[in-house]
């Protein structure tokens, strides 16, 4: 797992910014740093596809679409909305690492349409990585799928801008 950098400072304002507070202009911005990142990755071919990790359907009505599939489509890489979360839920802002996963388990599902080709390798990309969590359950429904993913891209950690796995 890789992030851009800590959730903190500038990098949590940025973000807070796009996400929760309708910036929707920072997505160029945001998106060229992926762009710069994403090749960068290791086992990352260049026609990987990028597939953003799911919003609950009401955050993402909240904010006026998925944040995340919008910073996807301006890294300029292929994407694919690929997935979805299944009913149950909840929001994570608060729950603990265990009650996380609990959330999120087996709640990770492909969307009906517009995956990439079969076998293709993906990309997770998210915004950040708390616990790992989503991008656990997200990773896992992909490659159950036979998708390849030799990465998570993440914009901000909560643990810092280093790998982890």
């Amino acid at each position: 797992m890789f992030a851009l950098a800590a959730y903190r400072g500038v990098a949590r304002e940025l973000l807070l910014a796009f996400k929760e507070r309708g910036r929707r202009d920072l997505a160029g911005v945001l998106g060229a740093l992926l762009a710069v990142a994403l090749p960068l990755l290791p086992d990352v071919p260049l026609d990987a596809w990028v597939v953003p990790a799911p919003s609950r359907r009401a955050a993402s009505r909240r904010r006026g679409g998925s944040h995340v599939v919008g910073l996807a489509r301006a890294s300029g890489w292929r994407v694919s909305a690929a997935l979805r979360f299944g009913p149950g839920v909840r929001e994570s802002v608060g729950l603990d690492a265990r009650a996380r996963t609990i959330n999120v388990a087996g709640r990770v599902l492909l969307a009906r349409s517009g995956l990439p080709p079969p076998g293709a390798t993906v990309v997770l990309l998210d915004d950040v990585v708390t616990t790992g969590a989503t991008a656990s359950a997200c990773t896992s429904a992909l490659k159950a799928a036979g998708f390849r993913v030799p990465a998570v891209l993440t914009l901000t950690a909560t643990r810092g801008p280093h790998p982890r796995g």
